[in-house]
């Protein structure tokens, strides 16, 4: 497949520095955070927030293996409430607001970031060797979700990071692209060089600038590692996806007590999935079918 092709769509490159003193991963989201928008119906502040904290957390799945999996929470007081993100390695991204159609009263707010406000950030982990979930917590030091994952890998995981997390939408307040790029310093990486790479990141334009100039992640994870060599690791496509399923809302309401089934069996049932926003509707004759299958099994 043509380069140009590639350029359209949304994929993950993660790469090491020749000299092993730091990881880079660079990921283009556009297509994840359209599909978010439009299965959520966002509002044009949430289309922001929650396209960063699914790249983000796409970025920060980079680092897992097979379908080990990240969730990040973000509970803050402002309008958009509860943010939740989940991503594995394998390149599947969801995530939902609690509030979206929330925006910012210009006349109140004077940053995007008052979008979260003052919170908890955390972060939980389903690695493959533990057997429970690993989590982390940090507070949110401003909002803008790029910031305050960077402190939550300082703070929590003791990884000197620097993230960089853009969203940007045209004049019709559409999606216009969106992705990110994370660098991470290994043990024993030269004060001189981290600086150099902070830089290359801190004086980078936009990567939606970059992608609407016709840049790809691969030409991004070079120019932010310059003048160091960088070795492409691996790389894959990503999407917004969500494993949920007719099938397991119906094994959520098998189990349900005699009680609850009660409850409902007067009528059909309509699920959703906070995740996805996806409908699921479970007839009245199938709830009263489980409900006789549960009294019998009391007997």
């Amino acid at each position: 497949m043509k380069k140009e092709e590639f350029l359209k769509k949304d994929r993950i490159i993660k790469g090491i520095t020749s000299d092993g003193h730091f990881k880079v991963s660079v990921v283009k989201t556009t297509e994840v955070v359209r599909n978010a928008a439009r299965r959520h119906d966002l509002s044009l502040l949430n289309k922001v927030l929650l396209g960063r904290a699914l790249t983000g957390t796409m970025l920060l799945a980079s680092s897992l293996k097979g379908e080990e999996r990240i969730r990040l929470r973000m509970e803050g007081n402002g309008p958009a409430g509860v943010i939740l993100a989940e991503a594995n390695s394998v390149g599947e991204i969801r995530g939902f607001v609690q509030n979206p159609n929330a925006e910012l009263d210009p006349a109140v707010h004077t940053s995007i970031n008052e979008g979260i406000g003052l919170g908890v950030l955390t972060v939980s982990k389903s690695l493959y060797n533990e057997a429970d979930q690993i989590n982390g917590s940090v507070e949110i030091v401003k909002g803008s979700i790029s910031e305050d994952i960077a402190y939550y890998l300082a703070q929590s995981e003791q990884i000197p990071s620097a993230i960089h997390l853009d969203v940007a939408l045209d004049e019709n307040g559409d999606i216009k692209s969106a992705g990110g790029v994370l660098i991470q310093a290994l043990p024993d990486a030269p004060e001189e060089k981290t600086v150099v790479i902070q830089n290359n990141l801190k004086n980078m334009p936009p990567v939606s600038e970059l992608f609407e100039s016709g840049e790809y992640i691969d030409d991004i994870l070079e120019e932010v590692t310059a003048p160091y060599n960088v070795k492409e690791l691996a790389r894959g496509p990503v999407h917004f996806f969500c494993r949920c399923t007719r099938d397991r809302f119906l094994n959520a309401i098998h189990m349900l007590n005699q009680e609850d089934l009660e409850d409902i069996s007067d009528k059909g049932q309509e699920l959703v999935c906070h995740y996805c926003n996806e409908h699921y509707y479970i007839a009245k004759e199938e709830i009263d079918q489980i409900l006789a299958e549960k009294r019998i099994q009391m007997n």
